[in-house]
Order: structure tokens, then sequence, then C-alpha cells
């Protein structure tokens, strides 16, 4: 699957608008609440401070976008923003010429640019200078970019530079004699501000959070250290892993058609085996006569045509397995690998019946005597005293009454240990529903709800809801493996909704940072635990 098909299947199964994890989405502004400070102080810094400012931070971690947010904060009427990049050229003539051809100055070079700058100045007007890709830059670009943001007396452009830590180390050596710029360092998100952010990312793509569960928000930050860009790559893969997973689910073969190969050379090997003792035993040419004592059945498993043609192997019906003879019952052994090629249908699932019921035919049988002894009457007692000798030929047609009646109650007796284990899952799938499990699942899945706390005590669930009443109620969900008591508040139409309620909370609730979540999200976990 190239590329283009691949993102086509990814936007189709979500039904997105688009990718919402892509590096560059036109339009999307997140800012959260740890940013605004860090974006005040550039502000200030750039009014009062003589020094030249860098912003630090890992690839990913949001320095663009900080960037952007400077460069549309400003006062347009006052303030010429120039951005250059440094990406392809880091060197003092990449970078100059890119700030000359910006201030509309013929010779790319410091003095001029800055005469430039103080005539600006004199019009009211300052110049902000921010470089994207700094850590690109050599050092004849530092030392250029230093030299303008000293400027002259008479003005000086406002420097930023936006890149990665390893910019700090340039800097310094040509900074050891005097402070010439100042660092700024980049947080990650919390894991908070990680599920606004994927948050408002899918949001601008069509659809909600409800995508992923709260595991697998926690999952997301622990991975991308609260990192912007990772959090795109851990959540984009996160998604895809689970399309991959479901439509494989869907592409499950069906019951009986895809038998492990190891069973078909089994059965096989079964078959020929009993083809090849059917032919070596004593007496197969022979004809047949009535009155074969029941002792001597047990030689011919294996019909024979009534003119002494070649043996043949027959059923016993059109829904009755082959009789294996050599090997015991054979049975027991397909329905193992039966039920995995089904992709996990057990028995008296989709219809199929269990064994031992009255549509079950016995899972031991015989083979159907030739047709030209078939039509004919059934054997009597009054054939018995026939001596031994002429009896080994003449024991073909007895075989059909008395192994048939004989085999009967071996199905009837195994089918107890095969029904307990179909009747377990019955009982685990009762206790499946969580607590307070049917009034979510009632509830519109656009709604949304307040989730409170997580705690692994029902006890403690309930002791909870009890002492807050009203709204409060709880859903009982598995978490690596072990049940976990999530209590939720109200039921609003809205995400706006959840939110506004939260401010209203008592502030014991309040303490454990509750978070609005839709109810689409909680129907999806209970459906999992089921």
């Amino acid at each position: 699957m190239t590329s283009l098909h691949a993102d086509e299947a990814f936007l189709g199964h979500y039904q997105l608008n688009h990718d919402p994890f892509a590096p560059r989405v036109p339009g999307f502004k997140f800012f959260p609440a740890q940013r605004k400070p860090v974006l005040g102080q550039l502000h200030h810094l750039a009014r009062y401070s003589q020094l030249l400012l860098v912003v630090t931070g890992p690839l990913g971690s949001g320095k663009t976008l900080l960037r952007q947010a400077l460069v549309a904060s400003t006062n347009k009427q006052s303030v010429q923003s120039v951005v250059v990049s440094a990406r392809g050229a880091g060197d003092a003539a990449g970078v100059l010429r890119q700030v000359a051809q910006s201030l509309d100055v013929a010779q790319a070079e410091v003095g001029a640019i800055l005469k430039q700058v103080v005539q600006l100045a004199l019009t009211g007007q300052e110049v902000y200078l921010l470089v994207d890709d700094a850590e690109q830059l050599d050092e004849s670009a530092l030392e250029a970019l230093l030299a303008l943001a000293a400027g002259a007396p008479e003005g000086r452009p406002h420097v930023f530079l936006f890149g990665e830590p390893s910019l700090i180390a340039g800097l310094e050596q040509l900074s050891t004699e005097e402070e010439r710029f100042h660092v700024i360092e980049l947080q990650p998100y919390a894991e908070e501000e990680t599920r606004e952010y994927l948050a408002q990312r899918l949001e601008g793509a069509g659809r909600g959070i409800e995508l992923f569960t709260a595991n697998q928000i926690s999952e997301i930050h622990e991975s991308s250290d609260g990192w912007p860009g990772n959090i795109n790559q851990v959540a984009r893969d996160a998604m895809i892993e689970a399309m991959i997973a479901s439509r494989s689910a869907v592409k499950r073969p069906s019951m009986g058609f895809n038998m492990p190969k190891k069973h078909v050379l089994a059965i096989s090997a079964v078959v020929l085996v009993a083809v090849a003792a059917a032919w070596l035993l004593p007496g197969r040419n022979k004809t047949p006569t009535t009155g074969a004592p029941a002792n001597e059945q047990a030689q011919l498993p294996l019909g024979q045509g009534a003119n002494g043609g070649a043996p043949s192997v027959e059923f016993a019906g059109n829904t009755q397995p082959m009789p294996l003879p050599l090997v015991g019952q054979s049975q027991p052994v397909m329905r193992g690998p039966l039920a995995e090629a089904a992709g996990g249908i057990t028995e008296g699932d989709d219809g199929v019946p269990l064994e031992g019921s009255s549509s079950v035919p016995p899972t031991v049988t015989t083979i159907a005597p030739p047709s030209g002894v078939a039509a004919g009457p059934a054997p009597t007692p009054a054939a018995k005293p026939v001596p031994a000798p002429t009896q080994v030929a003449t024991a073909k047609p007895a075989p059909a009454p008395t192994p048939v009646a004989k085999p009967a109650p071996a199905p009837v007796a195994k089918p107890a240990p095969v029904t307990k284990p179909v009747e377990k899952p019955a009982t685990v799938a009762k206790a499946a529903p969580a607590a307070g499990g049917s009034w979510y699942a009632g509830q519109k899945p656009g709604n949304y709800v307040v989730q409170i706390l997580g705690t692994s005590s029902e006890a403690a669930a309930q002791s909870f809801v009890k002492e807050q009443g009203g709204e409060y109620r709880y859903f009982k969900k598995v978490l690596n493996g072990k049940p976990l008591y999530v209590i939720t508040y109200g039921n609003f139409a809205n995400r706006d909704a959840a939110v506004s309620a939260i401010k209203a909370l008592p502030a014991k609730v309040q303490a454990g940072k509750p978070w609005p979540r839709s109810v689409a999200s909680v129907q999806q976990e209970l459906a999992t635990a089921r």
C-alpha cells in the first residue's frame, strides 16, 4: 500500500476531514497556559533588554508555534517582523541576504541593515528579526546576528533565535567576556495539556477526543514525554494500529476452511493407514454370508462391493465424520483447530449444535455396508452356529447392527465435560456489565460526563457516590488486567457545559482535577470490559 493510499484509508476509516496529526495543519493554534507567560516574557524582554533572545527546545517542542504567536501578537502598526530560516542558508551571507531582502536594503551587510533599522525607528517602527532552525547557524552567522542585536546608538533590531539546545554552545563561545544573549527553555506539556492538545487536533479534523480512551491518552503522554511533535507521531501510530486490528478482525476466516496444516496432514495420514489396513486384512476377497459371530466384526472396518470389487471408503451419512478405526475418536482432535479457525467461536455459537444434543450425530461411527447387502434383511441369531473356519469370509454383512449399537453410549457419556466449558462463558457474560453500565448504555453517545476519579476498590467507589449523592455514579472497566471503578458526575449535552459544571463542583472534588469526557468513550470502555 502506497503512502497516499494509506493516508486515504486512515482518513476514511476514522471519517476525518484531514490528518489531525500532520506537522503543519493550516489554522491550527494550540497555546497551553504554560506558554502564555513565555510569550509575555518575550515581549517584555524585547522592549527592555538589549540582549539577543534565544528560545530552545527539542525537535517538535512547539518553537515554531511560539514564533508564530509572537508575530501574531505584535502591533502591526509599530512593529515590522522579519522571519528568516537557517535551513539551507546557515552562514552569515545567507542570513543577511534574507534580512536585506525583507527590509528592502540593497547591500546584505550588517552596517547597511542597521542604517535601515534606524530609519524605521525614526518613523516610529521597530524591527523584530526572528530566525527559525537557528541550531543550523554557523559561527559567522551567529556573530552577525549578535552584532545586529547590539545595534547602533540610534536604534537596534530585536533578534529572536528559535532552535534546539545545541545552539547555546556556539553562542557561549562568542560571548566569553560579556553577557550577550538570554535563553528561555520551553517545558513539555502536562498530561492534562496533552489531552487538550489531542482534543483540539481531533476536533479540527471533524472528530473528538472520544477516539482515545483515558488509558490511551496516558500512554501517549508517557511515550511522547509531553512534546507536541512526539504526541502527533505516537497518537497517529496508535490510531493506525487500532485501524489495522479492526480490519484484521473483520477479515477473520470462517469455520472449517482454514484448518491448521499439521491437523490436515495428520488426518490424511490416518486415512491412508486405515485404507492400507483394510487391504491387508485376511479374507477381503471372500464372498460375504450371513450369520457371522459378533466377535469377528471388528476385523472389517471397511466395506466391500457385492461383486468382490475393490474396497471403497464410504461415509455413514452426509453429516457424519469419516471413521478412523486405527486412531480412536477423531472428533475431539478436530474440535480445537476448527474453533480457532472460526475466530474464537465455541460450540453452541451461531447455531452450531453442542455435542450430546439431539441434533448432533454420534462422534463414533461405522462404515455403511455395501449397497448390495444393505438392501437385504438384517442377520438373525440362527446364523451363529456356523463353524468358525467358514465365518472369516462371511462376517462382513454382520458388523452394521452390532458396532452401531455399541459406540452409541460413548458420545452420550462424553458431552458432559464438553458442555461444562461452554456454560462457563455464559456465567462470565452475565457478570460482565459494570456497575452503572446500564445507565451509561442508555445515554446519547454525543453527551458528556465529568470523570472525577478512578479506584481499584468498588467499596470506595460506592462510599464516594453515596457521600456525594446527586448525579454521581460509577462504572467498572479493566485496566492492565485489573478492575478499575471510575466515578463520573452529571450528564451534559456538550463539552462546554461539562467544563462549566467542573467549576461549580466542591473543592474536595476539584482537587482530583476532574475532566470532561464523552459518553461514547465510556460506552466504548464498557464494551471492551465485556
